[in-house]
């Protein structure tokens, strides 16, 4: 059984960094697609970034160049660190895990357009205030 837990959230400033966490258990070493989506008040769900097993990764147009998603192999640890935060970046954000295999969930941005993920944590809050 995989088990992710997020944490790291924080209020920030406008321009801001901060790094998120993401703590995974359970997983396969390979054949896992991992990545992070959030869902700002009164909003849907919208898919952040997404790495695949081979370390491909894939980011939404709206934090192309800010944020950056890498896996720790030896700490099973998923990060994003974010940069020159918005305010539209206010959200929760939740980690998620699928696995399938490579090339699967991550492959062609298909987590990343649709982020449901199987596995996700309970979220961390990220607030961007002016």
């Amino acid at each position: 059984q995989v088990r992710v837990v997020e944490s790291g959230g924080d209020s920030v400033e406008v321009g801001g960094s901060l790094k998120l966490s993401c703590a995974v258990s359970g997983a396969p070493k390979s054949g896992v697609c991992m990545g992070w989506f959030r869902q700002g008040p009164g909003k849907g769900r919208e898919g952040v970034a997404t790495i695949d097993d081979d370390g491909s990764k894939k980011y939404s147009d709206s934090v192309k160049g800010r944020f950056t998603v890498t896996y720790d192999d030896a700490g099973n640890t998923l990060y994003l660190q974010m940069s020159n935060l918005k305010p539209e970046d206010t959200a929760m954000y939740y980690c998620g895990a699928d696995v399938g295999g490579h090339n699967t969930f991550c492959s062609g941005g298909y987590r990343l357009r649709n982020p449901h993920w199987g596995y996700r944590g309970q979220g961390t809050q990220v607030t961007v205030s002016s």
